[in-house]
């Protein structure tokens, strides 16, 4: 089994495509086609993380956030990420990382956060832009089933909960080869009309590559009409946050004491008690400010996430509750569905569940 294996089946699940600009996700450190030995997932790669993976005999170690986030002028060992990079070069340990991938998908890092707080329901909070594109080409009458299915195939035509989606109507196209062409239909030099069926499919963005190949393989002709045009339709399932529903309501006491503990939260910080009923709940992962209006006009009764600054607080207005678990806390069952995800297309290959807290901050 090689790294390359192993990524590929995390990006089913979370395509490279949807993470965001600023992030660095993939293979950090590393060459593709190495072969596994064994593979230990972590949240963050520190030293002691390399560690654990040498003692343990991984030569892999898939983690959530990358070590390498901006760019790397020198390697000294001066502070902790050349230590890090040095010490995985030196012992032959590559590194990938998946971050805001993981985030953007609706397997992901917001999905583990509703499974543990049992929520229901779940929807996207912020659907990711420009996640779907559409193709336009033109078949041959007696090709166009074979062209659709190949595009099909590919993963061409899906909408929800439906899939061989597709616009189609009947035509005719016309062209003329020059001498160095080779019609597969028609003859050189001389123009011809074909009855043709226009297609149109849409598709996720991460297809793309392969729709493409897929379509110039069953397409008869020697150079193949086609147009991509992106969309401004939403995919409701690519985007960051989620929000869903509780089984039933609680106090507001209640439930951020079941947060506080389900989350294994050392405190939380959170804006002014409404004395109203739980029942909606907005969830993200990580750094989350930014949302706290999406939570509000999606009509949740509470926010939970991290990192949240004083002012940012204010942002409440009586209309939501903000509560801060910790970034750590927020994220620290996504390890966990690594995990879940290696295991299940490999189970019985070495997938270690990293034992090292690499939570920064500490409490009284």
């Amino acid at each position: 089994m090689t790294i390359r294996d192993i990524t590929t089946c995390i990006e089913e699940i979370a395509p490279l495509n949807y993470a965001e600009g600023f992030d660095n996700v993939g293979l950090l450190i590393g060459n593709y086609t190495t072969k596994v030995s064994g593979v230990i997932v972590t949240l963050d790669t520190l030293e002691n993380v390399v560690d654990e993976a040498i003692e343990k005999k991984c030569n892999l170690i898939v983690s959530f956030h990358p070590i390498i986030f901006s760019g790397l002028k020198k390697l000294n060992g001066k502070n902790y990420v050349e230590r890090v990079v040095l010490k995985a070069i030196k012992n032959d340990i590559a590194i990938y990382a998946i971050h805001t991938a993981l985030d953007n998908s609706f397997q992901g890092v917001n999905a583990k956060i509703c499974e543990i707080l049992g929520l229901q329901n779940k929807k996207i909070l912020i659907p990711q832009k420009k996640t779907i594109k559409k193709l336009t080409t033109y078949a041959p009458k007696d090709n166009a089933e074979e062209v659709r299915l190949a595009l099909f195939q590919a993963g061409a035509g899906n909408i929800g909960n439906y899939d061989n989606c597709s616009y189609n109507t009947e035509g005719f196209g016309t062209y003329r080869g020059n001498e160095d062409s080779n019609p597969s239909i028609g003859i050189k030099g001389e123009l011809h009309t074909e009855k043709e069926t226009f297609i149109s499919v849409i598709f996720e963005k991460h297809n793309e590559k392969s729709i493409l190949t897929a379509l110039f393989n069953a397409h008869p002709y020697e150079e193949v009409a086609y147009d991509i045009v992106p969309l401004d339709n939403v995919n409701k399932e690519i985007g960051i946050g989620m929000i869903g529903e509780l089984t039933e309501e609680k106090s507001e006491q209640e439930f951020l004491q079941f947060v506080k503990t389900t989350m294994k939260a050392k405190g939380i910080r959170h804006s002014k008690l409404l004395n109203l009923p739980i029942r909606k709940v907005a969830v993200l992962g990580g750094s989350g400010s930014f949302a706290i209006e999406n939570a509000i006009q999606a009509n949740a009764d509470v926010y939970i996430t991290s990192d949240i600054k004083y002012h940012e607080f204010y942002k409440a207005e009586n209309k939501i509750i903000i509560a801060d678990i910790g970034h750590y806390e927020s994220e620290q069952f996504t390890k966990n569905l690594l995990v879940e995800i290696l295991t299940k297309k490999f189970p019985n290959f070495a997938i270690i569940l990293s034992q090292k807290n690499t939570n920064p901050i500490y409490y009284l």
